[in-house]
């Protein structure tokens, strides 16, 4: 398997390639969520070096797409393996390059979201060390999500964030809205 960042100008050939084959990464209960309109251009254009991919051959298995900020945030947007590919630990893969590029950018801490019903994917950030919390309306009214957080640490990779976040990433004591591990 190779893992590697896309170069400038890469980005429109991979997204025109996950989106011809989007359900074999997402199946197609997802796709009729609205899982295209999340794969937006900006992703894999403006922010091209900012993601990952994994392929092994010819075949693309995995992507995350995000970005680094000047302000010490990294943020996931996406990531995906396809359905066929998963437990291969390809999804730990992809966050450790993100990371690992995160850090070396100045990222002082990474930040992704889900929905409070997605516990495939509040069960795969926990297993990575991220903390997940319910954050109220996020995306709108009654519209809350899991914001995952976690540090990265001076040593590279990251360490896991044990203490919840209030919605602006401010610690929050005995917050009744943290998920327990």
């Amino acid at each position: 398997m190779r893992v590697g960042h896309l170069p400038d100008g890469d980005g429109s050939a991979v997204l025109a390639e996950i989106l011809a084959d989007l359900p074999a990464f997402w199946g197609e209960r997802d796709i009729e969520r609205g899982m295209v309109a999340l794969h937006h251009p900006v992703w894999l254009r403006q922010f091209a070096p900012d993601a990952v991919v994994v392929r092994e051959q010819d075949e693309l298995l995995g992507y995350l797409m995000g970005t680094v900020t000047t302000r010490g945030l990294a943020y996931a947007h996406l990531i995906a393996v396809r359905v066929d590919s998963r437990r291969r630990g390809i999804g730990k893969l992809l966050y450790d390059a993100f990371f690992d590029d995160a850090q070396r950018r100045g990222a002082r801490r990474v930040e992704a979201i889900t929905t409070t019903t997605n516990t495939d994917s509040i069960a795969f950030h926990r297993r990575l060390g991220f903390s997940a919390d319910v954050v109220p309306n996020y995306a709108g009214p009654d519209a809350s999500r899991i914001l995952f957080g976690r540090s990265l640490s001076p040593e590279g990779r990251g360490t896991q964030v044990n203490e919840p976040r209030d919605p602006v990433g401010h610690p929050a004591q005995n917050d009744p809205r943290s998920i327990d591990p």
